[in-house]
């Protein structure tokens, strides 16, 4: 697939997709214009009604990333206050990140923290 071709269909799975998975871009205007230097995701996910509530809703932050030049200036934490922000905005209870071993300092540094209750299976792999 040609990077072309990716775009455009990245671009409709977004539209497809809006009300569930909310984009956050960082731009950087330092070069005379302006440049896309990161972006990270909000998808959002409704829960079980409970007594309490009839909506709720969980966030996870998804593909945070930012341009190699770009990183140490605090473009990815602005981008993760920004999910957060909107997650809170939108009634999320809880947001969660899949967090590659390098990024975990930048998470806890803005919130973050590591569960004993959070647990996951990986269901791509074969059933053992």
């Amino acid at each position: 697939m040609s990077e072309a071709e990716f775009s455009a269909d990245a671009a409709a799975w977004a539209r497809a997709h809006s009300e569930t998975h909310l984009p956050h871009v960082a731009v950087a205007d330092d070069t005379g214009g302006a440049e896309i230097v990161g972006m990270a995701w909000l998808a959002l996910t409704p829960r079980v009604a409970t007594t309490n509530s009839l909506d709720r809703w969980s966030g996870d932050l998804q593909s945070c990333y930012v341009l190699p030049e770009h990183r140490g200036n605090g473009v990815g934490g602005a981008l993760v206050q920004a999910v957060l922000a909107t997650a809170r905005e939108r009634g999320a209870e809880h947001v969660t990140v899949h967090a590659s071993p390098r990024s975990v300092e930048l998470y806890v540094r803005h919130g973050f923290r590591s569960s004993g209750r959070l647990l996951w299976a990986d269901v791509a792999v074969t059933e053992r």
